[in-house]
Parts: C-alpha cells; sequence; structure tokens
C-alpha cells in the first residue's frame, strides 16, 4: 500500500520509519524544505533511539522516501496519515488551525477515495469539521477516520511497533478495511469506534493520566509535612487490587510538555461551551502549575538566598531518550535561576548546545563538572547515566552538599552517605 504520512516532526518521521519497515511504500511529507533535507540527509528532527537506522534502513530498500512536493507525494496514495505535532503555547492552548489549515490545502490534491486518517492532537469535532470543508471546498471523494496518536517520547518506535492497542475511528466498512490493511503488519489490536469517540479517546487517556499524576504529587507535599513517605503510600496504592501496579502515582515532577495539559484544556473548553460543570478537571492545570516550581521553592527554603549561589543542574529535556527542550520543566528552572541571580552549571547527555536565552549557563562535559562549586545539585531529568554516577567523587567538589532530586533518581546513590542534605517530593529531608 501507498501511503503518504503528512507532517515530519517527531509524530511523524517515527509513524513514517515505522510503517515503511512494516512494508508499505512511504512518502514523507512536509513544508518545511529544511527537515525534509534532514531527513534525506539521515538526520532526524529530534532524537528518538532507534529512529536513524530505521530510517536508513526503510530507504535501503526504498520503501522510504521524503518530499515537499505535495502533488507528487500524495498521488496514488491510498492513506494520508495525518502528523503533524499540533504547537501549544506557554498556557497550553492548543494551535489547532495550524493543523486544520495544513490538511485543507493538500484535500483538493488526493485522490478520488483516498482514507485521511488524522493521527495530530485535535479536540473532538474535528474530523466532522473537516468532513464538512471537503464536501463543499474540496472537489474530492475522501473520507477521514482518527487514531489518536501514542507517541512517548524515548520509547516511541518499541511503543508504535508492539502497542497495547490502537484506537481508530472510522465511518464505513469500506474504510475499516483500508485502515485494517495498513495496520495488519504491525497490530490486530485495534479498538474499533466511532470517529468521534476515538477523538474523545484520546482527551480522556491523556485527561485521565494527567490526574493521576497530580493527585499523587497533592498527597506526596501532605506527606512531606506529617513525616510520611509518598513512596510507601505509593506502594500501599499499586497493592490495591482496585488500582493497580502500572497506575501514574509515582511522586515527582509535574506533568509537562504539553499533551496531558493540551488534553485537560480541550476537554475544559467543551465542558464551558456544553455549559458542563467540570470542576475536577478544572483545578488539575492549576495544581500542576503550582507543584512545577516545587524545586524553586525548595532552593530557596535550603539555600534562603539565591542570588550569588552556584547551583549545579543534572538534565535538561523534557524527558530521558529524547533531545527536546521543548516545555521542559528543566529549562524553566534554569530561566528562574539566571532571573534570580545565580550561576548555573547544567549537564545533559544529549545537549550539546544551549538556546541564546540560556547563553549564561555553564554547559558541563561531564555531571561531576557540573556540580563543581554548587550551592545545591538539582537533578531535574531521570537519564541513567545519572545513577551511575559515583556521589562519593561529586560531593567534594560542591561547596555546600545539598541535593534536591524531585522525582528520587538518585536514593540509592545516596543512601549510607553522611553530611547531605537530601530532599524529594514526598519525604521529609534526610540528613
Amino acid at each position: 500500500m501507498k501511503v503518504c504520512v503528512y507532517g515530519l516532526w517527531h509524530l511523524g518521521s517515527v509513524t513514517a520509519a515505522c510503517v515503511a519497515a512494516a512494508g508499505h511504500d512511504v512518502i514523507g511529507l512536509d513544508p518545511d524544505e529544511e527537515t525534509i533535507a534532514g531527513l534525506r540527509d539521515g538526520r532526524a528532527p529530534v532524537m528518538e533511539p532507534g529512529l536513524l537506522e530505521l530510517i536508513a534502513d526503510a530507504r535501503s530498500q526504498r520503501r522510504l522516501d521524503f518530499s515537499d512536493d505535495v502533488a507528487q507525494a500524495v498521488r496514488g496514495c491510498k492513506v494520508l496519515w495525518v502528523t503533524f505535532d499540533t504547537p501549544v503555547d506557554e498556557d497550553d492552548r492548543a494551535d489547532t488551525q495550524y493543523v486544520l489549515e495544513r490538511i485543507k490545502n493538500v484535500l483538493p490534491l488526493l485522490d478520488d477515495g483516498t482514507v485521511v486518517l488524522v493521527s495530530s492532537q485535535l479536540p473532538v469535532g474535528s474530523c466532522a469539521q473537516l468532513e464538512k470543508w471537503a464536501a463543499s471546498r474540496a472537489g474530492r471523494r475522501v473520507s477521514f477516520a482518527c487514531s489518536p496518536e501514542n507517541l512517548r517520547l524515548g520509547k516511541a518506535i518499541e511503543v508504535f511497533r508492539d502497542p497495547d492497542r490502537v484506537i481508530v475511528g472510522a465511518r464505513t466498512a469500506e474504510d475499516r478495511k483500508v485502515i485494517q490493511e495498513l495496520l495488519a503488519p504491525i497490530t490486530g489490536r485495534i479498538e474499533w469506534m466511532s470517529v468521534e469517540s476515538a477523538e474523545m479517546t484520546k482527551h480522556a487517556v491523556n485527561a485521565f493520566l494527567a490526574v493521576s499524576v497530580t493527585f499523587a504529587n497533592e498527597v506526596a507535599s501532605l506527606c512531606e509535612k506529617v513525616s510520611a513517605d509518598a513512596k510507601e503510600v505509593e506502594r500501599g496504592l499499586k497493592t490495591e487490587s482496585r488500582i493497580g501496579p502500572r497506575a501514574y502515582l509515582s511522586p515527582g515532577a509535574a506533568f509537562a510538555g504539553g499533551t496531558p495539559a493540551r488534553d485537560v484544556s480541550f476537554l475544559n473548553r467543551i465542558a464551558e461551551d456544553a455549559g458542563v460543570q467540570g470542576p475536577l478537571l478544572a483545578a488539575v492545570k492549576a495544581s500542576n502549575d503550582h507543584h512545577r516550581s516545587w524545586p524553586h521553592r525548595k532552593i530557596q527554603e535550603v539555600l534562603g538566598r539565591v542570588a550569588g549561589s552556584t547551583v549545579g543542574v543534572w538534565g535538561l529535556t523534557y524527558k530521558p531518550g529524547t533531545d527536546t527542550l521543548r516545555r521542559s520543566s528543566s529549562v524553566e528552572l534554569c530561566r528562574w535561576l539566571l532571573g534570580q541571580g545565580a550561576q548555573v552549571r547544567v549537564h545533559d547527555p544529549a545537549v550539546k548546545r544551549l538556546p541564546k536565552d540560556l547563553s549564561r549557563i555553564h554547559l558541563s562535559p561531564t555531571p561531576e563538572d557540573a556540580a563543581e562549586n554548587a550551592d545545591a545539585l538539582i537533578v531535574m531529568t531521570g537519564w541513567p547515566e545519572y545513577r551511575q554516577v559515583r556521589l562519593e567523587a561529586v560531593l567534594p567538589r560542591m561547596k555546600e552538599r545539598n541535593i534536591i532530586d524531585p522525582a528520587r533518581i538518585l536514593p540509592a546513590s545516596v543512601s549510607g552517605l553522611n553530611n547531605v542534605r537530601y530532599f524529594a517530593v514526598g519525604t521529609d529531608q534526610r540528613q
């Protein structure tokens, strides 16, 4: 089957590579010439383990190519798979028109009978909106289906090729047949439903995870005040059969990256437009935003005065396994520290160059170097490398032995060490 994957940032580049590896003929389409040139030269737009190798293999087998020529890319395609990453602003408001306009631009060039499969993060009702526009303006007989993205940074290829299940919303039996053929080499675990139910499922999944993370962190904040340990409370919750071991209940950092907050915002907007009360979902963003500043509050508590201090930071990326800094809590913290008058030294194994607004930060070649002369060390991204660092070699290089570890990356490393002040979400200070 010939498939055009439209939109080639993280979601699109992973989708294109995996679909080609599954045996389909794939053309990756994106309006950005630089993105296309990079992919043709073997450079992915973002870091994802195994992605470059998968792209190179698919291209060597002539299963995958990239283009910014819309007419040439969509010609003869049975499926147009829409995979733009929907932009969000600093308040988690999604620019859905960015994606919708790009879809509308390509519809008049599609062959009759093309199935437009939307995986971009759009609010429920978007496919119906596109159907209405296509019927009156596109001049083509096309159909729309929805399969919400399930992208997980650092594990995207693994999850795409072996998913728990794939949600698909389709209108007709003919569309189901086409999509089943598309997904057959990847999985048979398809949950079929209406288009609107598929769109709503994406909102509901992310909102549920956001509520779980927020709940765990609010409980953790209370644990800090009553000498309870939130990790022990987590164990008590996860051994409850009605909750389960895989629940998102670990005390630690606030959720970030835009995706959960975007879907919570979508649901809040739907409730507001429909005149429906939703006090629980309305409170999630405010609670999460407050918890995001836990490291800021803790370092003020520990140091008393941030101005003039030196702070070491381990990890800058949004999460381990990626090089993206977009919506990174660590980047937000570093900007705040600079604004408070601190000197900041950072290390991240995936970051080789800092954004211009962080040019005053010292990018250290090693974790040990980032802790040099530090009044406090903050672990912001849980890279496995940091668990391997010998803290016995780090502590003598610090001015003060304060370690702030929101997500508890280093408890095993700290255990048994003397004269260390260790702080983590959901527990008392440990001397």
